[in-house]
């Protein structure tokens, strides 16, 4: 009995290790970066990370559009959960990164840039950095993952090996591109065309890890003393997506002319 459990230990340790270095690979692999439209990358500084849990900070401006890019440098197919203040960006519904939830897909080798708020097949309405009260999670009363840009990266399961069209392929969206005081939120902008199209996929039970960017004015990670040239500190709160240390056809609703939803 001691020999048999010793082994299943080893076992289980052994399991936990392995995850550990996928989840390591994936972050190598898997680069998540904000994108301003006048200024290009915004350079992120790092925060606190354990586990599959990644997190960094951006210091933004306000009024400034911006977009998410995701390269994947892996040889799989990777399917993205996106959210921004707490609300998925495609649905517009309240997120906690599961695997059921709406997502966006990306091939072996690809990058992409999402926008905005996903309004029909067709169209986004743009991100932009502003006040909380001019927020899109605030349109809704959710003020729980104010001003964090999540994203949680699934493998696909029982994915191939080979070649595959992405026509051929639990479905996500494969987007193409063509043509108030101290915190800060994300606006329902102009509206943009930006195509998409449905593909199957199938995810894992779990992520491979999560990647948190908290967005702040730069007065404010000042104060925090996130940036090294200053000295200030301070601790953030009441943030389920930043701890201390469907309908509309399944896509983001207008915000404007309806109550608050959770």
């Amino acid at each position: 009995m001691y020999k048999s459990r010793t082994i299943l230990f080893i076992v289980i340790l052994l399991s936990s290790l392995s995850l550990r270095a996928m989840a390591s690979d994936y972050y190598e692999n898997v680069e998540i970066e904000v994108i301003s439209d006048n200024r290009g990358e915004l350079r992120q500084y790092p925060a606190r990370s354990h586990g599959n849990r990644q997190r960094t900070y951006v210091a933004v401006r306000d009024g400034e559009r911006y977009r998410i890019r995701v390269r994947n440098r892996s040889g799989e197919r990777i399917g993205m959960v996106i959210a921004v203040d707490g609300r998925n960006i495609i649905s517009g519904a309240k997120s906690w990164l599961r695997r059921g939830e709406a997502k966006y897909v990306l091939g072996p080798w690809e990058t992409a840039e999402y926008e905005g708020w996903r309004t029909s097949r067709r169209r986004v309405n743009r991100f932009y950095f502003t006040d909380v009260g001019d927020s899109y999670a605030d349109a809704w009363g959710d003020h729980s993952a104010m001003g964090v840009i999540a994203v949680a990266v699934y493998g696909e399961k029982h994915r191939k090996r080979h070649k595959y069209s992405m026509q051929q392929k639990r479905e996500g969206y494969a987007a193409r591109s063509e043509a108030m005081g101290d915190s800060a939120g994300t606006g329902f902008g102009e509206s943009e065309w930006s195509p998409s199209h449905k593909v199957r996929f199938k995810a894992r039970k779990k992520p491979l890890f999560k990647k948190f960017i908290k967005y702040e004015w730069r007065r404010t990670l000042c104060r925090k003393g996130v940036i090294p040239s200053c000295r200030y500190g301070d601790d953030d709160h009441g943030n389920r997506f930043w701890p201390r240390e469907g309908w509309n056809d399944g896509f983001a609703p207008f915000p404007w002319g309806r109550d608050h939803w959770h």
